[in-house]
C-alpha cells in the first residue's frame, strides 16, 4: 500500500467524519485514486483545459460524499495556457476548494516540476515513507530540493508499511537525524501505518479498509492518523491563500522554478540575470523540441549529451553532484531489458569503484608449509625388516604399542615375560 492508497483512506476517514473533503489526484493523468475505489473517469482536467467541459463536471463522488478530481496533475499544464483561459481554470479550482473542510492533494513521486509546485501550495506536506533505505533516501533528497527551492515549514513524516510501532519510530528517527545533521532541521512525526493483510486485499479489491467498520484496526488506525493530522493542523499559521492562488501567482510571476530560490546574490545586473536565465530557459526548450521532434540518430544523441554532461561536469559541485543523482533516479530503468539493466549494473559499479574506491585487504599470506621429508625405514632402530616381521609375530597379544617399540630398538630394560 503506497501514498495514493495512504491519501485515499485518510480522505474518506475525514468524510466519514462528516467533512466536506476533497482529493486531487495529482499523481498522474491516469487518475489512480478513483480506479481504486472502482471510478473510471470519462474525463479529466485535460478536458477542462481544452474547454470540453466545467471543472464541476468532471468530479467524482464516491462513498461518504467523498469528492475526486481526476488527473489534477494537468494544473502544471496552466502555465503553458494564455492568462485569460488559465484564469478561468483557476478562477474555478478556487471557487471549489473553498466549499470543502479538507483539500488533499496525492502528488507525484520525485522532484518534477509540478509535484514541488503541489507541496508548496499546501498548508502542510506529509511524506510518505517506508522502512526501505531506498525510500528514505528519496525522502531526503525531495526534503533538501525543497529547502534550496526556498521551502521553509517542516514536512511530517508517515511511515507506511511498518510492522510496529517500534520499526515506525526507528525509521523516523533515522530520516530525522540525517535532516539534523546535514539540513539544520527536525522534522514531524506524523505516525505510521502498520503491514497487513487487510490493507494489501483492500486495493485487490478496490474496497479501502476505511470502509470497514471502525473497529477493524485497520480502519481504526486512519481515524487515528486524521486526529493527528487535526493536531498538527492547529499547530501551524493558516495559509493566506488557497492551491489555486498560489498556482495563479505561480502563472503571473512567468517562472519554470518550481519554488522561489533562496541564494546569494549575483555579480550581474538584473537584467543581465533575466537576459542569461531566458537563454537558458530558451535553450533547455529548444532541445526539448527537438527531441520531441521525432527520432533522433543516435550518434546525435550521444554528441548532445556527451557535451552537456562534459559541461556539467567542468563545474563539479554539490549542486552538479544533485543534478546528476535526480537525473539518474528520473530515468525509467524497468523498462530495460534484464540484459541492458546487467551491462548498465556492472557500468555504474565500475563507475562507483572510481569515484570512491574501495580499500582492498591484502590478501592473508599462506601458512608456511613444514618440509616434509620423504618416508623410509629406518634400519639403524630396527635392523632388517625380515628380523621385524619374526620380531612381531613372537610378541604376546596383550603387550603395549610403547613396549613394543621399545624392544624393538633394544631400550627395553626389563623385557618381556
Amino acid at each position: 500500500m503506497g501514498k495514493t492508497s495512504v491519501a485515499l483512506n485518510l480522505a474518506l476517514t475525514l468524510a466519514r467524519q462528516d467533512n466536506r473533503v476533497l482529493l486531487l489526484d495529482g499523481d498522474t493523468d491516469l487518475a489512480n485514486v478513483s480506479i481504486m475505489v472502482g471510478l473510471y473517469p470519462r474525463k479529466t482536467l485535460a478536458n477542462v483545459m481544452a474547454g470540453e467541459c466545467r471543472l464541476e463536471d468532471i468530479i467524482l463522488e464516491t462513498d461518504y460524499g467523498l469528492h475526486i478530481v481526476p488527473g489534477a496533475s494537468g494544473v502544471q499544464e496552466c502555465m503553458d495556457m494564455g492568462p485569460t483561459e488559465s484564469l478561468r481554470i483557476l478562477r474555478a479550482l478556487y471557487n471549489l476548494e473553498n466549499r470543502y473542510d479538507y483539500v488533499i492533494t496525492d502528488t507525484a513521486a520525485g522532484l518534477q516540476a509540478a509535484g514541488l509546485h503541489m507541496i508548496a501550495a499546501t498548508e502542510l506536506a506529509c511524506m510518505v515513507v517506508t522502512p526501505d533505505p531506498a525510500s528514505l533516501t528519496d525522502a531526503f533528497s525531495l526534503i533538501k530540493v525543497l529547502r534550496r527551492r526556498g521551502y521553509n515549514r517542516i514536512p511530517s513524516i508517515l511511515v507506511n508499511m511498518a510492522q510496529g510501532a517500534s520499526q515506525a519510530r526507528s525509521v523516523f528517527q533515522r530520516l530525522d537525524a540525517a535532516a539534523q545533521r546535514h539540513l539544520g532541521i527536525s522534522l514531524h512525526y506524523m505516525g505510521g501505518i502498520w503491514r497487513d493483510e487487510t490493507l494489501r486485499q483492500s486495493v485487490l479489491n478496490q474496497k479501502p479498509v476505511a470502509l470497514l467498520p471502525v473497529s477493524d484496526p485497520s480502519c481504526r488506525q486512519f481515524h487515528t492518523l486524521a486526529d493527528m493530522l487535526d493536531v498538527r493542523l492547529s499547530q501551524l499559521p493558516r495559509r493566506k491563500a488557497g492551491i489555486a492562488a498560489y498556482w495563479h501567482k505561480v502563472s503571473k510571476r512567468g517562472s519554470e522554478s518550481p519554488l522561489k530560490t533562496v541564494t546569494k546574490p549575483e555579480p550581474e545586473t538584473e537584467s543581465e540575470a533575466h537576459t542569461l536565465k531566458d537563454r537558458c530557459l530558451q535553450a533547455v526548450g529548444e532541445i526539448e523540441s527537438v527531441f520531441n521532434a521525432g527520432p533522433i540518430d543516435p550518434m546525435l544523441r550521444y554528441e548532445a549529451f556527451t557535451r552537456l554532461f562534459a559541461l556539467l561536469g567542468s563545474t563539479l559541485d554539490s549542486d552538479a553532484v544533485e543534478i546528476v543523482q535526480t537525473g539518474l533516479g528520473s530515468f525509467q530503468w524497468e523498462s530495460l531489458s534484464p540484459e541492458r539493466k546487467n551491462h548498465l549494473a556492472i557500468h555504474l559499479r565500475e563507475l562507483a569503484d572510481q569515484i570512491s574506491p574501495l580499500e582492498h585487504k591484502a590478501e592473508p599470506a599462506e601458512p608456511p608449509q613444514s618440509l616434509l621429508r620423504e618416508p623410509f625405514y629406518d634400519r639403524i632402530s630396527f635392523g632388517e625388516q625380515d628380523r621385524l616381521v619374526r620380531v612381531l609375530k613372537e610378541q604376546p597379544a596383550d603387550i603395549s604399542l610403547d613396549q613394543l617399540l621399545r624392544s624393538l630398538s633394544g631400550n627395553d630394560q626389563g623385557g618381556s615375560r
